[in-house]
């Protein structure tokens, strides 16, 4: 139906023709349609359905059957026509739009350097190259603010409008939080996808993290979403991710050597190999040990295959 409507505006425009109103559209392209054999099947579909394909809209906003046309803030332009649209409310207030289209992937060119991640909570990521990420703590950094509103909700009387209103500013600073939270994930990760043709990364325990002392930094450095945007990014643009078994012993083997010098406390960040005296740093060791172990568990997978 959409593709009809388009196409009989179209014709319209270019023989000079008056422009074509949806209920024009509609008996064009739906009432008469359903009298032609090859779209017979067309009366088994909801007239709703039919009628809001042909509501075409070229002024960037979003027309939703039964409310009208909707003032949108793009994000980005749809890269092909929607197929549906669902409308959510989130706990700040605001409404998004999200569409469903079909896309090919975009596959990147091929490049020659593989990576190791190991993620960490003082510094957020150590690739294998030797490249620090440091964490950007955002919810640390909006304690304070936090704080505030949290006092001023707790002196509000339950059940008043001003304790909704309260909660709502709450509500719209933790948005925020994890709006820029995510904003940089996305950007990470689309950057290390970028530079490397396989990623490797240790499958972490976050939810048994997230019950201990360590919650709340776990929480606001977002591992489980970073490493979920790691492994869709990769399928997308044609990379191999992996993820390495939660008990390999990536802090306590010598990645030159590969002697396994034992268990270490959480303090302790520079080692010196007992076997062959290469002085390491923990986690820029832990990210090469997870590249190799990464790599030794793609081949196995390979040759089980083949």
């Amino acid at each position: 139906m959409w593709n009809d409507g388009l196409r009989a505006r179209r014709d319209a425009r270019a023989a000079g023709r008056p422009y074509l109103s949806s209920a024009e559209l509609s008996k064009t392209c739906i009432t008469q349609a359903k009298r032609t054999e090859g779209r017979a099947g067309l009366g088994d579909v909801s007239a709703v359905v039919l009628q809001q394909s042909l509501v075409l809209r070229d002024d960037g906003r979003v027309y939703v059957a039964k409310v009208g046309d909707l003032r949108v803030r793009w994000s980005r332009p749809l890269p092909a026509a929607p197929t549906s649209l669902t409308v959510v409310k989130d706990a700040a207030g605001r409404y998004f739009a999200s569409f469903v289209v079909d896309t090919e992937p975009g596959i990147l060119p091929e490049v020659d350097t593989e990576v190791g991640i190991d993620l960490g909570l003082t510094t957020f990521a150590v690739l294998s190259d030797g490249t620090k990420i440091s964490s950007p703590r955002f919810l640390r950094r909006a304690e304070k603010k936090l704080r505030r509103l949290q006092r001023e909700l707790s002196r509000k009387v339950k059940g008043s409008r001003n304790r909704t209103r309260a909660q709502i500013k709450v509500a719209r600073q933790h948005a925020r939080v994890a709006d820029r939270r995510r904003d940089w994930h996305h950007k990470t990760s689309t950057r290390i996808i970028r530079d490397n043709q396989a990623v490797y990364v240790e499958d972490l325990a976050v939810h048994a993290l997230g019950r201990t002392r360590l919650a709340k930094s776990v929480h606001d450095a977002g591992w489980a979403a970073f490493v979920s945007m790691l492994e869709y990014k990769a399928a997308k643009h044609g990379r191999h991710f992996g993820k390495i078994g939660r008990f390999e012993p990536t802090s306590q083997v010598c990645s030159t050597c590969g002697h396994r010098d034992g268990p270490k406390p959480l303090h302790v960040r520079e080692w010196t190999c007992g076997a062959c005296g290469s002085v390491h740093d923990r986690d820029e060791n832990a990210a090469i040990n997870t590249l190799a172990a990464g790599r030794a568990d793609r081949l196995n997978a390979s040759l089980e295959r083949g």
